[in-house]
């Protein structure tokens, strides 16, 4: 499910606290771009399939809230930074190579 915050940003629910284990992860995206488009659907699909409710997905787009990206330091977009569990790790495209993104939120099969 999916919450429409006022500073742009959108939280998926599956998913809520450090403290249970649970992935937190933050999608930076640029508005409704192709690749942000195709970033949020691939992200989705992969903690849907490999990490169902063990997740929480904050979508934050860039044009609307660029005190986050800049104190995030981000470099390109789309980008995924998986805050927890550590380390910290980040990702950058259109999340499309499953393998990779996998292996970046540590769940090599």
């Amino acid at each position: 499910m999916s919450k429409r915050r006022q500073d742009g940003r959108s939280q998926e629910t599956s998913g809520q606290s450090r403290q249970q284990g649970k992935y937190v992860l933050r999608l930076f995206i640029t508005g409704a771009s192709p690749n942000s488009s195709r970033a949020i659907t691939n992200l989705k699909n992969i903690c849907e399939a490999n990490i169902p409710g063990d997740y929480s997905l904050e979508i934050i787009d860039v044009y609307q809230s660029r005190d986050i990206a800049e104190a995030e330091g981000l470099i390109a977009l789309p980008m995924l930074v998986k805050k927890y569990p550590l380390p910290e790790r980040r990702m950058i495209g259109d999340m499309s190579n499953t393998k990779k993104v996998l292996s970046g939120l540590g769940l090599e099969f």
